[in-house]
């Protein structure tokens, strides 16, 4: 009984997935920098990329929270 409480206490929502959403989220922010840097700016591609980058953000924060 008492296992099983301490193991229900340290239960983490970690995943695989985890590492692959932070690695998108620094291509992505990577790709607006170099998108906003250009002297040939697409107001497409920065708007595509902010709304991108402010979703895997808003993932990682959800993601972080619950660890």
């Amino acid at each position: 009984m008492i296992l099983a409480a301490e193991a229900a206490a340290n239960t983490s929502n970690f995943t695989g997935f985890d590492p692959f959403v932070i690695v998108f989220t620094i291509l992505i922010a990577l790709g607006l920098y170099r998108i906003i840097r250009s002297p040939r700016r697409n107001p497409f591609a920065i708007a595509f990329a902010s709304v991108s980058l402010l979703v895997f953000l808003f993932m990682d924060a959800v993601m972080i929270s619950g660890w």
